[in-house]
């Protein structure tokens, strides 16, 4: 295997929330879902490869550096937050607030603690990952085996 790959091991919740992904392409938001869709949303990941790196950004707008853990497990590479900022505050919270101040008119703007992983291939270099947070975007880069790269051979005559 020469790819980073989603991590999803079985559970009951990753099966109801293919199914609702699967009923939302034929009906829009399934019946199943909550009704705050924002907290149920993992950050857009795109996972590039290099010849010597993959390189992994996630954004995650509205974090900050000190509110998202990265951590490798084995061959598990996991990204989590554990709180998000001052905007994602609980529903009994928020309701104080919004009382002691002025009012949201409309808000959709919020951050939900989540946590995505994926599993590394083969080839990667688990105790060489570096990590870099700038203008809400993590990237990752996990360094591959010097082993795994390419390398070209002399030809002797």
């Amino acid at each position: 295997m020469k790819t980073v790959t989603l991590y999803r091991p079985f559970n009951i919740g990753n099966a109801l929330s293919d199914f609702d992904r699967y009923l939302e392409t034929f009906f829009g938001d399934s019946p199943l879902s909550p009704t705050d869709r924002i907290f149920n949303r993992l950050p857009a990941v795109d996972v590039r490869e290099k010849e010597d790196a993959y390189l992994l950004e996630a954004d995650l707008p509205g974090y900050d550096e000190k509110g998202i853990q990265v951590h490798v497990d084995g061959g598990t590479l996991t990204i989590e937050s554990g709180q998000a900022d001052q905007r994602d505050v609980s529903p009994e919270k928020d309701r104080d607030a919004e009382k002691a101040k002025d009012a949201f008119l409309i808000r959709e703007r919020r951050s939900a603690p989540f946590s995505r992983s994926f599993k590394l291939p083969e080839n990667a270099d688990p105790e060489v990952v570096t990590a870099s947070f700038k203008n809400g975007i993590l990237s990752l880069e996990i360094k591959k085996r010097s082993e795994a790269q390419k390398r070209v051979i002399q030809i002797n005559a």
